[in-house]
């Protein structure tokens, strides 16, 4: 069973790496043109998200997985290298999904509160909130440098990283692992549930109070201009967070089931095993489907991407045209008169 699964994940991630990372940078450039129609906020939100997840696929799946799978004797498995490996990957993680909580936050206010809106919502405080979040993030999983220990040492060299049995039996350890499991992904889960709830009254209390105010309104009129202005944020926002719930939702549950039940990934059976590599495989897809969301709901993301994967074939038919219409050809089709 596990041997069947190892080789499905072996072709999965490998798929998630040649997918996730032209996708995510066509995001970053698309929408660094800022010609999609959303705000600076959310436009620059939404970039620092994209690479992120970038950064994830980077980290996780090419310099982890991709390594583990294809690449048994590495340098990236000397003990200090994949070390330095495990702290960038859960900083990753960690930024790609507080991100997403902060631009839920920035939206909500955006949404909700149209007075406090005009003084959060703007580029300086954006930048400021993603570069403290990085920062803090970052120093909060520096301690991961010094979680494993070597699986065997060759010329004084310490290969193949494991995590030191210390970890899940000392106090100072039991509490950190604590703090991370709650930092990351429980309390983003349980902020960005309340915030979409909180969203979702609003727009309805809004809506209902529009419709009183405004009165009877023709049978041909149906259309309120304010509610339609709100419509793509509220739209993107949802998607963007309702995926994040869904493909999160397997992970918070193993987590919550290794923690109560007080076993750990390496003492699971069969089943509960494949239940918690499926969660992880969820997770690293989240890193892919951002695009995939802007593209199905913003009309004018969908228009640049195409623009952009269109651009090199328009690029080569213009040149072929250009080559076969040029004045040297069209000279050497004229016969010469006797």
């Amino acid at each position: 069973m596990r041997e069947t699964f190892y080789s499905i994940a072996k072709i999965y991630y490998l798929v998630i790496a040649i997918i996730g990372v032209p996708v995510n940078v066509f995001t970053i450039v698309i929408l660094a043109w800022r010609k999609c129609g959303l705000s600076i906020c959310s436009t620059r939100y939404l970039i620092a998200m994209a690479m992120a997840d970038l950064l994830v696929i980077i980290t996780e799946i090419i310099l982890r997985r991709l390594n583990s799978y294809y690449f048994l004797f590495c340098f990236l498995n000397i003990v200090p290298v994949c070390s330095i490996i495990a702290v960038l990957i859960r900083a990753a993680v960690n930024c790609s999904v507080w991100f997403t909580v902060t631009f839920s936050f920035d939206r909500f206010v955006a949404i909700c509160f149209q007075k406090l809106k005009t003084r959060y919502c703007t580029a300086k405080n954006m930048i400021v909130v993603l570069a403290t979040t990085c920062a803090l993030l970052c120093l909060k999983n520096v301690p991961f440098f010094f979680v494993f220990e070597p699986g065997l040492r060759i010329d004084r060299a310490s290969w193949d990283c494991y995590i030191k049995p210390s970890y899940f039996t000392e106090p100072g350890w039991v509490r950190f692992r604590w703090f991370d499991m709650i930092l990351t992904p429980v309390l983003p889960f349980v902020l960005i549930l309340l915030l979409n709830a909180l969203t979702v009254r609003h727009i309805l209390q809004a809506s209902q109070l529009r419709k009183g105010l405004r009165g009877h309104r023709s049978p041909g009129d149906h259309r309120d201009p304010e509610v339609e202005s709100r419509r793509k944020s509220v739209v993107l926002l949802f998607t963007v967070s309702g995926s994040f719930i869904i493909l999160w939702l397997v992970i918070v549950i193993d987590i919550l089931y290794g923690e109560f039940a007080g076993k750990q990934p390496l003492d699971y059976n069969h089943s509960e095993y494949i239940f918690h590599e499926v969660g992880i495989m969820l997770l690293n897809l989240s890193c892919c489907t951002n695009t995939f969301i802007y593209g199905v709901t913003q009309s004018k993301f969908r228009e640049q991407l195409r623009s952009m994967v269109t651009y090199p074939l328009t690029a080569i038919a213009h040149f072929m045209k250009s080559w076969i219409r040029s004045p040297s050809r069209s000279s050497g089709n004229v016969s010469t008169p006797r």
